[in-house]
């Protein structure tokens, strides 16, 4: 069965850095395209970033472009989001998901399993 936990979320000032983790199993998932996605109160769910499986790839939503990162460890079946720089804007529960693609996905009907979600806050 396949299962997404992420953690690393919290509360902080704007300005500061975060790195939220995703450590995934139930699957090989060093084949597989990863993303995070994000949703604030009262707004869908919106993508943030995506990693190929190769790690060479990546896409961000340009909400977040230059300052977050996402990476992955294959050897670890995990992957990572650094959020530098983060605004109020950027509150919202951050979720890790995995595609059934080798490439990057920016579409929710593009993942097919997902994590319960880890909340980041920024106060102003």
């Amino acid at each position: 069965q396949v299962q997404l936990v992420e953690s690393g979320g919290g509360l902080v000032q704007a300005g500061s850095s975060l790195r939220l983790s995703c450590a995934a199993s139930g699957r090989t998932f060093s084949t597989y395209a990863m993303g995070w996605f994000r949703q604030a109160p009262g707004k869908e769910r919106e993508f943030v970033a995506a990693i190929s499986w190769s790690e060479t790839s990546t896409n961000y939503a340009d909400s977040v472009k230059g300052r977050f990162t996402i990476s992955r460890n294959n050897a670890m079946n995990a992957i990572y989001l650094q959020m530098n720089g983060l605004k109020p804007e950027d509150t919202a529960v951050y979720y890790c998901a995995v595609t059934t693609r080798t490439h990057w996905a920016t579409m929710i009907q593009d993942y097919d399993h997902w994590g319960q979600g880890t909340q980041v806050t920024v106060s102003s």
